[in-house]
């Protein structure tokens, strides 16, 4: 659903830009409470495996694709603030390395594909999961639902956009029916891969998911014959919070470098296999003119556009070198912002250090 420039016209892509900027604001602040030495690194992680997974188009219906948004992934696994800066890093690495989302529509793309699906995924995932069990299963089944629920909301977000700012005159209701029912097919997919890749973490480290804290039973003691709850560890503060007990030795390097792994190998090798098929937007786009007045990209001259490689001829080096790149330049990027971001977190005050003589 990455919106080229031409689709909506400069006002509406700038006052979109201004408020992705403010939603970026708001989470680089909100980030530094979720973030920690642990999960800063995954982060960046995440964001490089969104944008491998991204690369994987998926059929949805005769001669049209659809790819993963991640929004709700990002969010279930790191947070809803540290989400939307994922989701912001893949798309700027998008925008301006592979020409893919327009420069000047790239609020409208942060905004869309990133504010809206976190905020609505997670608000679901956070309300199911309030009623559920809490179990592993329960908690795969919401990141399911809440997945699902934000590709179409998505489509609904974007032809907001359209509706305010479209450049051409097509009917509305067209757009919106169009755009919703190709996107429900999609947030199946979106659905099912956010689902297997929150079971997966769940199975391994419950811990570092960010959506699952809590999830483990609470330590019994046996008092006088009787098993009672343990007395509660004291709260962390809400600058600094502190992972579970049983997890604070456990190292994160096996996950980091299983994700890497993994998404490297999407990346380089499986995108060669992906559908090439025009997604839900590019389709819907082409078969109701609205990509009448679409403009070329800004960064269409990258040696990287179009995800491959200028000057290799062969098509499988090309996009899968592209690919590894482009996982290799995310997460640099990401762990670096956000370990930026963490680092900046204010410390608590010690005890004691104010109002003393």
């Amino acid at each position: 659903m990455h919106v080229p420039d031409g689709f909506i016209n400069a006002p509406v892509s700038a006052v979109a830009g201004v408020v992705a900027a403010g939603a970026v604001a708001v989470s680089l602040r909100g980030a530094r409470r979720e973030l920690d030495e642990r999960t800063a690194p995954l982060a960046g992680l995440v964001a490089a495996f969104i944008f491998a997974v991204q690369m994987l188009n998926f059929p949805v219906a005769a001669g049209t694709s659809g790819h993963l948004l991640g929004g709700a992934l990002a969010a279930i696994l790191v947070g809803p603030y540290t989400g939307v800066l994922c989701i912001a890093v893949v798309l700027l690495m998008q925008g301006i390395l592979f020409a893919d989302g327009g420069l000047t529509a790239l609020g409208v793309n942060i905004t869309v594909m990133g504010v809206v699906t976190v905020v609505v995924a997670y608000a679901l995932f956070r309300g199911l999961t309030g009623v559920l069990p809490r179990t592993r299963r329960s908690t795969t089944a919401a990141a399911f639902v809440a997945a699902l629920v934000s590709v179409p909301a998505a489509a609904v977000a974007f032809t907001a956009l359209y509706a305010i700012g479209g450049t051409t005159d097509v009917p509305l209701g067209k757009v919106l029916t169009a755009m919703v029912g190709v996107h429900v097919l999609i947030g199946i997919g979106e659905a099912a891969i956010t689902a297997l890749t929150v079971g997966a973490v769940l199975a391994v480290r419950p811990d570092l998911v960010h959506g699952a804290q809590g999830l483990a039973a609470p330590l019994k003691l046996r008092v006088d014959g009787a098993l009672v709850d343990a007395p509660a560890a004291p709260a962390a503060p809400a600058t600094e919070p502190e992972p579970a007990p049983a997890a604070r030795g456990r190292s994160t390097r096996g996950v980091w470098a299983t994700g890497l792994v993994a998404a490297l190998l999407l990346a380089g090798f499986v995108s060669y296999y992906a559908s090439a098929s025009p997604d839900g937007l590019e389709k819907v786009a082409a078969d109701k003119g609205i990509d009448e007045n679409v403009k070329e990209h800004g960064a269409a001259d990258s040696p990287l556009a179009d995800y491959g490689v200028k000057d290799i001829s062969d098509a499988r080096l090309s996009g899968g070198l592209a690919g590894v790149i482009g996982v290799g330049v995310t997460v640099a990027v990401g762990s670096g912002v956000f370990w930026a971001v963490h680092r900046r977190r204010r410390p608590e005050p010690v005890a004691g250090a104010l109002g003393s003589d």
